[in-house]
């Protein structure tokens, strides 16, 4: 950048990164430094004590915002209704976090004055485009500072001698360093052991779900009801988005549901490997795509189906705030107008069982499936469908050989 900025407004979490990037931009750039945390649901434990550490740290000013229910009704109930899974497996709790952060940190930026903005993504990971990106659509004139594309710290170990020279307190030690990223929607565990993708997970890195081999042989059941495609009740009982996600977080942990361990292909082009747990989260997209398959014809099931694998890419890399995202929404929320209804599950010792679901929109009739022969389909009309189906091969077949003529001697 052309002159130093002189007040940043920094994505702040209180973790090791952005906790020595405070005294960090202070000393390098001789800027004053605004904090701007948003409460996703991380929980208390990372929370508690945040704008005094920021302040003891070097910051000017520190804004926490509580985002919990915007986080889920705008951000991660889209994501649902996508049916957005990235990889078979990851159900992108940390990607979907970060455009709402972004978006928080630039409205405080433009609010207080700030001529930079400032993120503590390394230079290898996600995030930094994540967190760019969502800046290029939000406050496109400032200019951004990413301390570890510029600093000489080069991994966790240095950043933790950073922080012990200049005071600053930090949870994680040299013994057992994880990075975690935590909200409503899950938490994800990096580092120690896990950059080796041929050791298992330690006990350590577990930390919100029960093992599922020590959890209750009884298992329990739950219910979640959709309106329009998005979750509005569970067990019969209307709740606030992030309330639905808190109260099966709650039950799904007990039963040891949501945990993955992923190789996965980063935006930036290398393989990473990572333990996710999203307990409520896996509920609630199981429940979903059942829900979807009760009540969407083939055609618009088969063809969203390949949307969802469009639109988990676009979360994973960032490209929320672009007019793909909204055009795909577009889609989607026409495909969800009857995807209404209740799905009973049953969780027991990490396993997920369908118990049944109902909905007023509901395409399976009875008289139409039932293997009792009924008036409402003559069998007889299957030939003449198979027939035409059938015509293109029985052409090809007859002009150009089939597949016994190829096998039996053809070069």
């Amino acid at each position: 950048m052309d002159t130093k900025p002189t007040k940043v407004a920094l994505a702040y979490s209180g973790g090791l990164d952005t906790s020595i990037i405070i005294p960090w931009l202070r000393e390098h750039y001789g800027a004053e430094v605004v904090a701007v945390c948003g409460d996703v649901g991380q929980g208390a434990g990372e929370l508690d004590g945040l704008e005094e550490k920021a302040l003891a740290s070097g910051a000017c000013d520190v804004h926490v915002a509580d985002l919990r229910e915007e986080f889920v009704s705008d951000y991660v109930w889209p994501m649902v209704r996508a049916g957005a899974v990235y990889e078979h497996k990851y159900l992108l709790g940390t990607s979907i976090a970060r455009p709402l952060l972004a978006k928080l940190q630039a409205e405080v930026a433009l609010r207080t004055g700030c001529d930079a903005l400032a993120h503590g993504a390394t230079g290898k990971g996600n995030d930094q485009v994540r967190f760019e990106l969502a800046y290029k659509a939000m406050a496109p004139h400032l200019p951004v500072i990413a301390p570890w594309r510029e600093w000489d710290i080069v991994s966790r170990e240095d950043a933790i001698d950073y922080a012990a020279r200049h005071g600053i307190p930090i949870q994680q030690s040299k013994e057992r360093i994880y990075s975690r990223d935590a909200n409503l929607w899950h938490i994800s565990h990096e580092g120690a052991e896990l950059e080796d993708p041929a050791n298992a997970p330690s006990g350590r890195v577990w930390t919100l779900s029960e093992n599922p081999v020590d959890a209750p042989a009884s298992g329990c059941e739950v219910a979640v009801g959709f309106e329009a495609g998005t979750p509005v009740a569970v067990d019969g009982v209307r709740l606030s988005p992030a309330t639905i996600v808190e109260t099966l977080n709650a039950t799904c942990c007990t039963h040891g549901i949501g945990r993955i361990d992923l190789v996965e292909n980063r935006f930036v082009g290398m393989k990473s490997r990572g333990c996710y747990e999203t307990p409520g989260g896996t509920i609630v997209m199981a429940a979903h795509r059942e829900m979807e398959a009760l009540t969407l014809d083939r055609a618009t099931h088969h063809y969203k189906q390949k949307l969802a694998l469009d639109y988990a890419e676009l979360v994973y890399d960032g490209k929320w705030f672009t007019p793909l995202r909204e055009a795909l929404d577009g889609f989607v929320e026409r495909t969800q107008r009857h995807v209404t209804g209740t799905v009973r599950l049953r969780l027991c010792q990490g396993r997920i069982d369908v118990l049944g679901r109902e909905s007023p929109y509901s395409l399976y009739a009875p008289e139409i499936a039932s293997f009792t022969m009924g008036d409402e389909y003559d069998q007889r009309d299957a030939a003449g469908f198979i027939n035409l189906t059938g015509l293109p091969i029985r052409v090809h077949a007859s002009i150009q050989g089939g597949l016994a003529t190829r096998k039996g001697g053809e070069q």
